[in-house]
């Protein structure tokens, strides 16, 4: 699902994991778990991407924690990492969209995002970052306790952002959240073949 192309698109807006940062939720495990497989039955057991959903909707990492350690106590010095060792799980920027940020802004187009991202783990990762500078607001679904694909962080996101869905670009990986805003009038990009590939759309849309 690409953008449309028939509305100019004034506004690009970006999705932040799996589109500008790596997200590797196991990497957090790398070296307190070496053996892959006892990694990947832990974080699927017991610190589980569908766990760490509730920190997008705005639970604290102490919360989260505390309550996780008292379901599993036998692994609560593990779950503790799960806080203490977050970057971990953020090993570096996807390939070639900082780049195109870059190329959007020496344009001027304004460019925000819109991001699944709790409050604690944002707060470490945000100066890591340095290349979202360039949004010019930046919407943050533990901030405001709405998470995508809900239609209301879209409702919210397109009044903070200033301009109208049907010409702002939305780019994400995740296909719920793609057609929820594509539901809403937004032009959309589902961020599945790479940098190369959203630069050709945003060649056609006249962007770059």
């Amino acid at each position: 699902m690409n953008a449309r192309g028939d509305t100019p698109v004034d506004a690009v807006v970006w999705d932040i994991g799996r589109v500008l940062i790596e997200w590797d939720l196991p990497r957090i495990y790398r070296d307190a778990i070496p053996d892959e497989t006892e990694r990947a039955r832990f974080t699927t057991e017991v610190v589980t991407e569908a766990w760490h959903m509730q920190h997008d909707g705005g639970i604290s990492h102490a919360d989260m924690v505390a309550a996780r350690q008292a379901e599993f106590p036998e692994h609560a010095n593990l779950i503790a990492l799960y806080a203490s060792n977050w970057l971990a799980s953020l090993p570096g920027p996807v390939p070639g969209t900082s780049a195109l940020i870059e190329r959007l802004a020496a344009r001027g187009v304004p460019q925000y995002a819109l991001t699944n991202f709790g409050v604690d783990a944002w707060a470490k990762f945000r100066p890591t970052f340095p290349v979202l500078d360039h949004m010019r607001d930046i919407v943050v679904s533990g901030v405001e306790r709405l998470v995508k694909p809900d239609p209301a962080i879209f409702h919210l996101a397109a009044q903070r952002f200033g301009h109208a869905p049907e010409r702002m670009l939305f780019i994400d990986d995740n296909a719920a959240n793609v057609a929820s805003a594509a539901a809403l009038g937004w032009q959309v990009h589902h961020f599945t073949q790479g940098a190369e590939a959203l630069a050709a759309d945003l060649q056609r849309l006249k962007l770059l």
